[in-house]
Formats: structure tokens, sequence, C-alpha cells
């Protein structure tokens, strides 16, 4: 076999093997940039970058399994993998795809107009190493309530629960900031994510979100 023929027929083969790939109407890029609801830690500490996410698809064109592969950090890392879910049923898939075959798909998130441009790269890096440490308090401020909820007994006052809040910014303005990302998350269908946000709400011991949770969240 010359070189010639040798080198074409691996072009054929990879240009075969694009083909088999499954599809999804005008693109990944295109359904990540219409769709992206960003998340309100990283939007307010200018968090940016690609998100690797690896995911299977079935015969039916809806992912079986999803995983972040490669992350950013903080919450942006959760709105990639909500954005590959919420493409499932929408891909078009080839005869004789396997379905075993993880697919890895880079998708950029950029902030544009939120003053992210003159950012100092260095305090990005300093609130997603931050938000570990958020996220564990947040967790302390919903047990709480949970506890309430339950008739456990806590074994902090509600007045260090309060404060907790308040060095976090958790007031009325960012609980209802956070009830008009579930409601944007709803217009797309995503009911399961909207009422993560919406019980987010309850459990910073607000009212805020109960007829929200009561219509949608049974």
């Amino acid at each position: 076999m010359s070189r010639w023929i040798f080198i074409l027929l691996i072009m054929c083969g990879l240009q075969l093997q694009a083909q088999q790939r499954p599809t999804i109407k005008n693109g990944l890029e295109n359904f990540v940039s219409a769709n992206t609801i960003y998340p309100l830690y990283a939007l307010d500490n200018c968090i940016q970058g690609t998100i690797e996410v690896a995911f299977k698809i079935n015969k039916e064109g809806k992912v079986t399994y999803a995983t972040v592969a490669r992350g950013v950090g903080a919450d942006l890392d959760a709105e990639a993998l909500r954005l590959i879910k919420l493409t499932s049923g929408k891909w078009i898939v080839p005869t004789n795809y396997d379905t075993t075959f993880l697919v890895r798909s880079p998708m950029k998130f950029t902030l544009k107009d939120y003053g992210c441009e003159v950012m100092n790269p260095a305090s990005m890096g300093l609130a997603i190493k931050n938000y570990a440490d958020e996220m564990a308090s947040i967790s302390k401020i919903a047990n709480f309530y949970r506890n309430i909820e339950k008739g456990i007994e806590n074994f902090i006052t509600e007045d260090k629960v309060i404060t907790l809040k308040n060095e976090l910014g958790i007031d009325d303005d960012y609980l209802n900031r956070r009830i008009r990302v579930g409601e944007r998350k709803i217009s797309q269908g995503d009911l399961q994510s909207a009422c993560e946000d919406f019980k987010f709400v309850k459990y910073m011991g607000s009212t805020k979100a109960d007829k929200l949770l009561a219509k949608y969240c049974k």
C-alpha cells in the first residue's frame, strides 16, 4: 500500500468517525449560549473559564450519564452539568452509534458587561478557593432550619445563624435573585434544578419561595 493511499484511508476514517458522532440542532455551543443561567456565586465573583463535561447518549438521544471531567471550581461547574442534562432528548444519534462511548465536550463560559474585564485574575482564583468555605457555612445555616422543621434540637442559636447569613450577604435581595433564577429554570422545563433553588431559599429561613415549592416541587 502506498503512503498516499494509507493517508487517504486515515482521513476517510476520521471523516466517517466525525459523521457518526451525535449532533444537536445548531450545535452545543449555541445551545449553551442560549440557555446558560449564570450561577450567582460565579456571577458575583466574575468566575469564568472552560469546563469539560463527559457524557453518554443513548439511541433515543437522551443523556444517560454526565460528569464534570475538568472544572473551574464553584457553582459554574454545576451549571455546565445542568446544561448537558438539559440537552437530553435533543441529540440526533446516527445509526449504529456506540452508546458506551464517552463524549467529552468543552464548554466556555464568559461574562460580558459585568465589569469583569478589569478584574484581577488573582481575585477570581481567591473566590474559587473560598467557595468551599462559603458552601460549608451555607450548609450550617440550612441544617439549622432543617432541624427546626424536623423538631430536632440545634446546638447554635438563631442569632448566630443570622450573623452568619449577614456575613455571607444572604439577604432578601439575594433570596429574590435566587428565586428568579429558579423561575428561569422553570421556563426551560428544568423542574429539578429550579426546586433546588426554591429549597435553598426555604432553608435559609425564608418563606419567600413557599408558594413556588407547593406548586412545582411536590
